[in-house]
């Protein structure tokens, strides 16, 4: 139970420190609206969108008004596309159309689903939706796609992994006038988990409800204030407990939200993903709580060790407040979209060999990065093979979320806007890995994925 100075607490945050409700999303099952007939499939999802997210936004609108919590984004995740498409036959952009009229209508920011899972292979609609991705998320402004391409269990599919390298050259290509903004709408997954609420890679697990609320919450403006508070001589340990302290508290804004929504909606009430998603805006930042504790500035010798400390501690503190933490939770370090990794980036303190380093602790992976308009498909390739191997060898998610910047260096920078932010052009290796990446095949399973 929460006393006074809890709530008190709570209030200034909001207030003062930017803590949010980052996402509230509904995952929908389409398995429903499978049909032999593409257009008929279409017109199934479409409908059924529109009737469970009807009341999505308003929903969420009430809550925010009733206890002033904000709520920055309504969401809807779908199951795999691939799946409808496999079974109809059908043009995947039909699809990508369908999720783009009825994301419109209900009122959500983005629909993500247009995905496929191939970290052991392709069915028939996995390869065809794959290589409409480029053409899908340039048509549309909603539509958020990912695919699985390893885990731990089955190990990286490098066929898989090849197309991934061009899908994105070829995504940032057709966006080239949106500033490349398709890729950043596009995620690579190693261990992909079914219940992520957060864009571009939520997707409605197969083995989810049909209908089910999931809440992201945020925080690191709170965590940071949290963190500063304390003395620059405080053990190591105690920052530690600090972190908890206040995930624990934002853990339990996010399973009161959620609870609520469920309740209103009439759909089971899924997880709470606790992770510190950052915005560009100042006192929103992730880097910013690492130099709290102590780094002079981000990408500094001690960075991976003050990020394994954060991510351990949101989860510790998260797990107390709630019984339903799933999704990724814990510490995301997309680079355009938190003003310290920004900043580090543009003075050269942050690499993207260091931020490789750094996706062995956090939530997720190379997230948000833009890189030269020139680099190969297959440099792209290898970032997300050593991204994969990472996550399968540490029975982690991991994950790859590269904008090509077309016609622009290292250096150079690029504006999206909104809360996918902005950044400079970070130097990527030009090593021509184009004869491994091209061998295909498999890479096998780890030892640690034989648990049964």
């Amino acid at each position: 139970m929460l006393n006074t100075s809890d709530i008190l607490e709570t209030v200034l945050m909001i207030q003062d420190e930017r803590l949010d409700i980052r996402t509230v999303t509904m995952g929908i099952s389409l398995v429903d609206c499978l049909d032999s007939d593409a257009a008929a499939s279409c017109r199934k999802i479409k409908a059924k969108i529109e009737e469970k997210a009807e009341r999505l936004v308003p929903v969420c609108d009430s809550i925010q008004k009733k206890y002033g919590i904000p709520i920055i984004n309504k969401r809807i995740a779908v199951t795999p596309v691939s799946l409808a498409v496999g079974a109809s036959g059908g043009d995947p952009l039909m699809f990508a159309a369908a999720l783009e009229e009825a994301a419109v209508k209900v009122g959500v920011n983005f629909i993500g689903g247009f995905s496929a899972l191939v970290q052991k292979g392709f069915s028939p609609g996995d390869e065809r939706l794959i290589k409409s991705i480029p053409e899908a998320l340039a048509a549309t402004e909603r539509v958020c796609s990912s695919v699985n391409i390893g885990s731990t269990k089955a190990g990286v599919n490098m066929d898989a992994v090849l197309l991934m390298g061009e899908t994105i050259v070829r995504t940032a290509e057709l966006t080239k006038g949106k500033n490349c903004i398709g890729a950043a709408k596009l995620v690579v997954f190693c261990n992909a988990p079914e219940d992520n609420p957060f864009m571009a890679g939520a997707f409605h697990g197969t083995g989810e409800p049909d209908v089910v609320i999931n809440v992201g919450v945020s925080g690191p403006g709170a965590v940071r204030a949290a963190v500063a508070k304390a003395p620059k001589d405080a053990p190591i340990q105690e920052v530690s407990e600090i972190i908890k302290k206040t995930a624990f508290k934002v853990t339990r804004m996010g399973q009161l939200v959620g609870a609520e929504a469920s309740a209103a909606l009439g759909v089971p009430f899924g997880i709470v993903d606790i992770s510190l998603a950052p915005t560009p805006e100042v006192g929103d930042s992730v880097a910013h709580i690492l130099e709290e504790m102590g780094l002079a500035q981000v990408g500094g010798c001690g960075t991976t060790a003050t990020l394994a400390l954060l991510n351990d501690a949101v989860k510790k503190g998260g797990v107390m407040a709630s019984s339903s933490v799933g999704g990724l939770s814990g510490a995301f370090i997309p680079v355009s979209e938190d003003a310290g990794m920004i900043a580090a980036a543009r003075s050269g303190a942050l690499t993207i060999e260091k931020l490789e380093a750094m996706t062995s602790v956090c939530s997720v992976g190379l997230d948000m990065i833009i890189v030269p308009g020139d680099t190969s498909a297959a440099v792209i390739s290898a970032l997300i093979a050593d991204e994969a191997a990472i996550g399968m060898i540490n029975s982690k998610t991991t994950a790859v979320r590269l904008i090509p910047a077309i016609g622009k260096a290292a250096g150079d920078e690029l504006e999206f806007g909104g809360l996918l932010g902005r950044g400079p052009v970070m130097p990527v290796s030009k090593v021509d890995p184009s004869v491994f990446v091209k061998r295909g095949g498999h890479i096998p399973a780890p030892v640690q994925g034989l648990k049964n």
